[in-house]
């Protein structure tokens, strides 16, 4: 069983940028497909990018298309959101999230989750 723990959150201006990382222990950490949810209050969690466990698939949400990128370093246990161009809607606890199977969809298929991590973009 796989454990997640994110971290890299913050408050940032808009316009500005962060890094997410997401620790994972467990030896078959590399073969997981990882993805990044978030949730503002008062609305449901929503997916915002995935990446296979192979490493040859990648899926945005529309919203974050062109400004986020997702990426892994299997030598380090860890899964990236690398985010750009931040604005007040990104404003969210954001979430990383794992599953066994090498595809992104469906996403009721990811079970493993982390704690979350607080982002707040200002305007």
């Amino acid at each position: 069983q796989v454990q997640l723990v994110e971290s890299g959150g913050g408050l940032v201006q808009a316009g500005g940028s962060l890094r997410l990382s997401c620790a994972a222990s467990g030896r078959t950490f590399a073969s997981y497909t990882m993805g990044w949810f978030r949730q503002a209050p008062g609305r449901e969690r929503e997916f915002v990018a995935g990446l296979t466990g192979s490493g040859d698939s990648t899926h945005y949400a529309d919203s974050v298309k062109g400004r986020f990128t997702i990426a892994r370093d299997s030598a380090r246990n860890t899964v990236y959101l690398q985010m750009n161009s931040l604005k007040p809607v990104d404003t969210a606890v954001y979430y990383c999230a794992a599953k066994v199977w090498d595809r992104i969809l469906p996403l009721n298929e990811f079970r493993t989750w982390g704690q979350g991590t607080q982002v707040t973009v200002s305007s």
